[in-house]
Parts: C-alpha cells; structure tokens; sequence
C-alpha cells in the first residue's frame, strides 16, 4: 500500500528554509531605511520572524535615533514573543538609549535576563546623558565584568573630565583585575592624558610603553592617539617621532600635529605641517583651520591668516564661531582694531563673551577706547552675571582708564547690584 505524500516535499521544505534565511541575511546587510522596508515586508507577506531578523532590523534602525520607531518596533517584538530573548532585549535597550534613555532605563529594570553586554549598554548610556555616578552605580553592581565594561567605565569617567577616577579606574583594572587592556581602553588613557596635559605625560609614556610591549601595529587610532597626547603634553619631538613611523595617517593625526604646535608656540612649524598635508591631498576639517588660524594669531601673521581663513570655503566648510575668534585675536593683537570688529560685525552667527572679550582686551591693549566704545552697550546685554565677571571688569578698567569715572562706577555697582562673580583662575601646581 503506498504511503500518503507529506503535505511538503524535503526539496520545498529547504527552499523555504533558504528564503526564510534570505530575508534575515538581507536586513543584516540593508541600510536603516532599506532593513525597515524589508521588515515591513514579512509583516505583509506573512513571512515568519526569527529572533536574527528582529534584532538586525533594531542594529539597523537604531542610528535613526527614532523613538516611536523604536517603540514601535518594542510592540510587535513583545507580540511575537522575543522579549525574553537577552540578545534581543539588549539590542533593543540599545536603540532605547540612543534614542531614549528614559525607555531604556524602564527596559533594563524589566528585563528579567541580562549578560554582560546588557549591563555595558546600561553603562555607556548613563555616561551618554552625563550621569557618571549612575553609570558607577551600574559598573559596581555588575555580577561579572569583561575588558567592555572597564572600558565603557573608564570612557564615562574621561567624557566627563573626572580624571584621577579615569586613572584610578584603569590602575584597578591592570594591578588589582589583571585584565589586559585592549586599543579602545588604551585609546581612552591616552585621550585622558592628552587632556591634562604635561601633568600626565608621564603616564602617558607608560602607556605608550604598554604599546610597544605587546607589539601592537601603530594604526591610524593608536598613532593619532599618541601624538595628539604627546603634543598636548609639549613633547613635540615625541609626537613627530610617531607621526614618522605611523604607515597611514588621516585628518585626524595631521591636525593633532599642527594644532599642537600651535598651541606650543610652534607657529612656522604648523604652517609647515599643513602644507604637507594639502601635498598628500589629505583635506582639513574645521579643527585643523582652528589650529591654522590660531597659530597664525600667535605669530601675529596677518596676510597668511587672511589666506587660511578665505580657504575654509574654498573646501566647502562654512567658518564657525572658533574660526571667527581665531581672527578677532589676529587682528586685535596686530592693533587692527576697524578690522577686527568688521570681522565681528558681518559674522554670520551671534558673536560670543570670548570674542567679544578678545575685542575689547585687544582695545585695552593698544587704548583704542573709542572702538570698544562701539560695542560696549551690546556687551553688556550679552554677557552672564554668573559666569562672565571678567568681561565686566574689563569694562570698568576702560572706562578708568578713558578717565569716565562715572561710568566705570556704574559697571562697578551693575556687578554688585546682579551678584557678578568673576570665575577663579585654577592651576594644578
């Protein structure tokens, strides 16, 4: 007696198995916009969902920083029953905390299944929204920790300018754990010293030793990271000596060398530094004409830093408020005064207290009053009582020395009159 046929062959059955797969493979591998149309898709069709179909489909959205889209896409996996997939869970915390972390947080405490990148999602995302002490919270609270969490707390410690916890914590990692570091915890030391300068440049060293000890490639992040910490701590002849040996170099490591020696003094060797580069054909980006331009500033070159700044538009870049400020001091330390405020006069954007304090220190400095007197008035209804002491002091010091007495006196009782506080110099000597 012959048996029944099967309501599928074995060969149907494969097929669907590979258009079933076909779809995942191809949310993996779409655009945000394209995976989103391919998900729309299997609703439509009535294609079933795997847990890897739902979770590209979030790894995809989630740069569209979306969040009814994200929710969107959190009520049909509660509805399809993936919720409890930790995978899942995590991918979508994610989307949550790049697109709202008031979500993510509520998704987290309901997640009854959590692996450790769960916990490092949680983390970078305090860190995202500025709570630091939250994300210590959660790093402390870890079951178990991989070389991802010290890192993502060690970044939530150096984005927030917390420095000797920043170091702190990575001592703890290498002494106490005897965890290795890998290149993005070593990234994140290196971004740490560079931003306290000298005074870590010792550390910095050993980690740069760290580096050669494990044979590492010196790749564009590694050796970028390095010269920018070594010519932010002044050890200029170190930054170059890595710059040689890097193989490749981008935007990136050409402007860490030009601004450092900017920021040194080193105005002719910037100069030089980009001259090379536009031979390579590497284009600048914004914050290499902000070192430009300062250097410029600093060496009191006018004719070169009129070229630099006309050149910002010639590479399609329109001039932000740090390049017109680079330009003010150029022109106010060169006593070209009728310059400088034409430059603060047909800014495209509203000038700021720091330029606007360049312009009237550069007054002060060659006693053009009547060309601070222009401005005067429009500074003081800019300028915060909290925070801008300095500018209103400035003020007052015109006016003495212009002999308006009474005006100075005015300012004098205005500061006293809206508690102006005039912030601290600080020093780590």
């Amino acid at each position: 007696m012959a048996k029944p046929n099967p309501p599928y062959s074995y060969f149907g059955f494969c097929r669907f198995i590979r258009a079933f797969n076909s779809w995942t493979l191809a949310i993996k591998n779409a655009s945000p916009h394209k995976a989103l149309d391919l998900y729309c898709q299997m609703q439509r069709q009535s294609v079933p969902f795997n847990s890897f179909s739902v979770l590209f489909t979030l790894k995809s959205c989630s740069p569209l920083n979306n969040s009814n889209l994200i929710a969107h896409l959190h009520s049909h996996i509660l509805k399809l029953g993936f919720i409890s997939h930790v995978y899942v869970a995590t991918s979508l915390i994610n989307a949550y905390v790049m697109a709202s972390f008031d979500n993510a947080r509520k998704l987290f405490d309901e997640t009854p299944h959590r692996n450790i990148v769960t916990w490092n999602t949680m983390i970078t995302g305090y860190s995202r929204s500025g709570d630091v002490s939250k994300a210590y919270a959660v790093f402390k609270e870890m079951p178990l920790r991989d070389i991802a969490s010290w890192s993502a707390m060690l970044a939530a410690f150096m984005n927030s300018r917390k420095w000797s916890s920043g170091f702190e914590c990575f001592r703890e990692m290498v002494v106490k754990e005897r965890l290795k570091p890998d290149q993005l915890t070593v990234a994140s030391v290196l971004w740490g010293c560079a931003q306290l300068g000298s005074l870590a440049l010792l550390v910095g060293k050993s980690v740069h030793a760290f580096i050669v000890k494990q044979e590492w490639d010196l790749n564009v992040k590694i050796g970028t990271a390095l010269v920018d910490m070594y010519a932010k701590c002044g050890s200029l002849k170190f930054a170059c000596i890595v710059f040689k040996l890097m193989q490749q170099r981008n935007v990136m490591t050409w402007t860490a060398l030009i601004c450092g020696c900017s920021q040194h003094g080193y105005g002719d060797e910037a100069l030089s530094f980009f001259e090379a580069m536009q031979e390579t054909g590497v284009k600048p980006n914004e914050m290499t004409f902000t070192g430009i331009l300062n250097a410029c500033a600093r060496k009191g070159l006018v004719e070169e830093g009129r070229k630099y700044f006309n050149m910002i538009e010639q590479y399609g870049m329109q001039p932000r408020i740090h390049h017109y400020g680079c330009m003010v001091d150029l022109f106010g330390k060169a006593g070209l005064l009728v310059e400088a405020y034409e430059v603060i006069r047909t800014m495209k954007i509203e000038p700021n207290v720091i330029i606007w304090g360049s312009f009237l220190s550069a007054c002060k400095e060659h006693k053009q009053f009547q060309m601070a007197e222009r401005v005067i008035e429009q500074v003081l209804k800019t300028v915060k009582p909290e925070s801008d002491g300095g500018v209103y002091s400035l003020i007052s010091d015109l006016y003495v020395l212009n002999d308006k007495w009474d005006d100075a006196e005015r300012v004098r009782k205005l500061m006293v009159n809206q508690n102006v506080r005039k912030t601290r110099g600080s020093s780590f000597i």
